[in-house]
């Protein structure tokens, strides 16, 4: 904010020299100036626990098959533009892929995990939580009918063991299996991907990334506190009655519809936020519908 404070005060002093051919200049870097201050302001808004810290998405496709792997695909690759946009880095940690043999040689996804580094990521994506429904004529159907698919993202706080109440590891069970790709070819020969499940909850977690059993281990740990922590939230909320923001995701809370025919349509059920602009939402351009919700 004093940086912002200083180059407002050098432009009021430029502007007070009243020089006509300047004026251009003027305009770009108060354009530029407002553009920095909308950004400073979204961030009063993230004041919640974990806001200023990393996070974890995770896509699970619904009903439809093909059609609805494909879709949590789509989203997986415009979360990851977005991401990009926004200067934070991600990496894939689990992924279970979809039946093959689509148009293009395209794969979907049944489920995948991807773990987000940046400042303020968990407070920018918390909202995305929900249900988010496609509309389209479905590249899978010969006769070129219209196919509706859902898909459900879930984003957690990425929690580390000193933030948290530390998991007995006799509450733990541990396997080891082979991580797999596309087709369910093996992509590791050997048994290096980790699940881990905590016995009291039920809550799994898994990672096939890394390349030692100790490193999947670790990163299926942070997966599953975020998740205990946030079946923990969920419950004091639900204790309390209070309003369900950044809830665990549900197939019947429906937050966003993306409409690519008859018409190109993409609402947000929760804000009333819309574009026709389909193909920049889906190349990440989110902001629009993720600022409106964060000031809500």
């Amino acid at each position: 904010m004093e940086e912002i404070r200083k180059e407002f005060e050098e432009l009021k002093e430029i502007t007070s020299l009243g020089e006509e051919d300047i004026e251009e200049e003027i305009e770009e870097k108060m354009k530029g100036l407002e553009s920095r201050v909308e950004k400073e302001e979204i961030k009063t808004y993230l004041s919640g626990k974990y806001d200023v810290g990393d996070a974890i998405i995770e896509i699970f496709s619904g009903a439809g098959g093909k059609d609805a792997e494909d879709w949590a695909a789509m989203l997986l690759r415009m979360y990851r533009r977005y991401l990009e946009k926004k200067g934070f880095s991600s990496k894939i940690i689990n992924q279970s892929y979809g039946e093959g043999s689509g148009p293009d040689g395209r794969i979907g996804i049944r489920s995948v995990t991807l773990e987000v580094e940046g400042l303020y990521a968990y407070g920018y994506l918390k909202r995305e939580s929900g249900t988010h429904r496609l509309v389209r004529q479905s590249p899978f159907s010969e006769k070129g009918l219209r196919h509706t698919s859902f898909a459900a993202v879930e984003v957690l706080p990425k929690i580390s063991p000193k933030e948290e109440e530390e998991i007995k590891e006799e509450d733990l069970k541990v396997e080891t299996f082979r991580s797999s790709g596309p087709g369910g070819q093996h992509v590791n020969m050997r048994d290096t991907a980790v699940r881990v499940t905590h016995l009291p909850s039920k809550i799994t977690a898994s990672c096939q990334s890394e390349r030692s059993q100790g490193k999947n281990k670790e990163k299926a740990m942070d997966l599953l506190r975020s998740k205990i922590y946030k079946k923990r939230e969920e419950e004091e909320k639900e204790k309390f009655q209070s309003l369900k923001e950044g809830a665990l995701a549900s197939w019947g809370d429906q937050i966003r519809n993306y409409v690519l025919h008859p018409y190109n349509l993409v609402k947000d059920s929760r804000t009333g936020v819309e574009t026709s602009d389909t193909e920049s939402v889906l190349e990440g351009d989110l902001d629009l519908f993720i600022e409106a919700q964060i000031k809500l």
